[in-house]
């Protein structure tokens, strides 16, 4: 694989900022949920979101990206440690 751009490293960074920050509020919210199918709804969400946040994980891993002040390596520990 090609050598990824700084630009496109941070995209990534802040695409697996996103996700993980997504997760952590749908986690919390489905505690606040009575409805039924609002509650399965909710948990289907949090089974796809932490599908995308391994796939990213895993795209890292894989291509060994590592980087120096993107933070990169940081939220890929830290979303590992929310699921």
């Amino acid at each position: 694989m090609r050598q990824l751009t700084p630009v496109e490293v941070l995209s990534l960074a802040k695409l697996l900022e996103m996700e993980t920050n997504a997760l952590t509020v749908a986690q919390a919210s489905l505690m606040a949920i009575s409805d039924e199918q609002l509650k399965t709804m909710t948990q289907a969400g949090i089974a796809a979101t932490q599908a995308r946040v391994a796939g990213l994980q895993q795209f890292v891993v894989e291509n060994k990206i590592t980087t120096a002040g993107y933070g990169l390596e940081k939220q890929t520990q830290v979303s590992g440690e929310v699921q």
